[in-house]
């Protein structure tokens, strides 16, 4: 990729001085002629700036329907999963948020885990991925900490965390 990006700067550079002799020959003619006009000299190849706009991009692949997660969640992700012969499906994984990092932008992400025969599963997904179909909310606990790696180690009662009702926090903010 930035051999590419490399290369048409390159391309660019070429362009412009394509350009910049371009103008010097007409201006020589002008010299060798004799007269007292000034030829507007334009350049034979059209410098143009590619249109990108990085910050276009970015928000062009953000989801705008994504829920307010928080560590200590219980969440269902609906995953997008590709399967021989162009097949598609969609895998639920249904866990508890122990972390929340790199904010809500394009880098976010969440860590997901649940313990499947004894054994725990985490899981870290990129909130704003094409393969990410849905992300519910099941339940809402409440934390004092924004990592719950200790529940990785924690059993019975000290991996347990408060249930918080739901409907009550959506109408706190809706008022």
């Amino acid at each position: 990729m930035t051999e590419e990006i490399k290369k048409e700067a390159e391309i660019q550079e070429g362009v412009v001085e394509v350009a910049e002799d371009a103008t010097e020959t007409a201006e020589a003619v002008d010299e060798t002629t004799e007269t007292t006009e000034v030829i507007d000299a334009e350049p034979a190849i059209e410098i143009t700036e590619p249109e990108v706009e990085h910050i276009g991009i970015i928000e062009a692949n953000l989801k705008a329907d994504l829920p307010d997660i928080r560590p200590g969640d219980t969440v269902r992700v609906h995953q997008i999963l590709k399967e021989k012969n162009n097949k598609e499906r969609v895998q639920i994984f249904e866990g508890q948020v122990l972390a929340c990092k790199h904010g809500k932008g394009v880098t976010g992400t969440i860590t997901v885990r649940k313990v499947i025969g004894g054994i725990g599963v985490e899981k870290i997904f990129p909130i704003h991925s094409p393969s990410l179909s849905k992300i519910e909310v099941m339940k809402r606990t409440k934390t004092r900490r924004s990592k719950l790696y200790y529940l990785r180690d924690a059993k019975g009662r000290k991996a347990r965390l408060k249930t918080v009702s739901m409907d009550k926090k959506e109408a706190a903010v809706e008022e």
